[in-house]
């Protein structure tokens, strides 16, 4: 590696509900190169998956490229663009949570590949469960009634 190379780190996901746990992992990815690059799941792509996002894409998208770990926001359309997209970009590493570990071993044609630990406490679905039980809470379904 010469020392003009920018080293790129690729990542991809939905970053729903932006919280503490996607920050970390951002950071951690980020101190891994000069360059973090992120794949974001379009809203169909995420409706492919079974799931729904709270927020659109474009949102999502505005969430990400504010984050000062983040170079570079992309479109993810489905699960096949990956490899073509870490040729593309020239990426050097490859970086998911370890909920995926062994998920994307094919990416080491391509690049260095790095599952980190998630964030404990903390995940999207958690925070769509809690908001759900608010909601649920017959308190707020009474102040909901008048608002």
């Amino acid at each position: 590696m010469t020392a003009t190379h920018d080293r790129i780190v690729l990542t991809y996901g939905t970053f729903d509900l932006f919280h503490p746990g996607h920050v970390q992992l951002l950071k951690r990815a980020r101190e891994l190169g000069s360059r973090l690059v992120v794949g974001l799941s379009t809203d169909e792509f995420n409706a492919k998956k079974g799931k729904r996002s709270v927020m659109s894409f474009d949102e999502r998208k505005m969430v990400l490229e504010s984050c000062r770990y983040v170079d570079e926001v992309f479109a993810e359309y489905d699960w096949s663009q990956k490899l073509n997209d870490a040729r593309r970009l020239g990426a050097d590493v490859f970086v998911m949570g370890d909920d995926w570990a062994g998920k994307f071993d094919f990416m080491q044609e391509s690049c260095n590949v790095v599952y980190f630990s998630r964030t404990q406490g903390v995940s999207t679905t958690q925070i769509k469960t809690s908001m759900q039980s608010l909601t649920n809470h017959p308190v707020v379904q009474t102040m909901l009634q008048f608002s």
